[in-house]
């Protein structure tokens, strides 16, 4: 696990639950990451043949694409560095893309399997969350020699 500890010295009472925490946040970071430079690599005509270029596109997915190819990377910045702001910028970014492909198909198209994946990563973050609390409020309240 030294990915996890990089340049930081190991905290003290952090167990299995906040380590496979951490690990499954910096894995949604660098699927942030690469679903960022997609979009990038999109928008300057490095894939698709060029066909999904900035300029050749249509004025709503020139918005979307853009918004995303900024807002995904900063949020696997956030997520990556597990501060509190970089959960919100990828709820941000993952909304957008929910509402993208499920809200405007005929614009945006379907992508049932992207709608999916925001969903589970959502849920399991959420579960995360619930478990930390619960475990944190469970450990503030039990008495310790020190507490005396």
């Amino acid at each position: 696990m030294a990915i996890l500890q990089i340049g930081t010295a190991p905290e003290i009472g952090v167990g299995a639950l906040e380590t496979s925490f951490r690990l499954f946040v910096r894995l949604v970071a660098l699927s942030c990451l690469i679903a960022g430079l997609h979009y990038w690599s999109r928008l300057i005509g490095l894939s698709d043949g060029g066909v999904s270029r900035f300029d050749l596109i249509p004025a709503y997915w020139q918005f979307a694409a853009a918004s995303l190819a900024v807002l995904l990377p900063v949020a696997a910045v956030g997520l990556w560095m597990l501060v509190p702001w970089g959960p919100v910028i990828w709820v941000v970014a993952a909304g957008a893309e929910v509402v993208m492909h499920k809200g405007l198909p005929l614009w945006f198209g379907e992508r049932p399997l992207l709608v999916i994946a925001h969903a589970v990563v959502a849920s399991v973050y959420v579960g995360f969350r619930v478990a930390l609390f619960v475990k944190r409020r469970r450990d503030a309240s039990q008495v310790r020699p020190d507490s005396l």
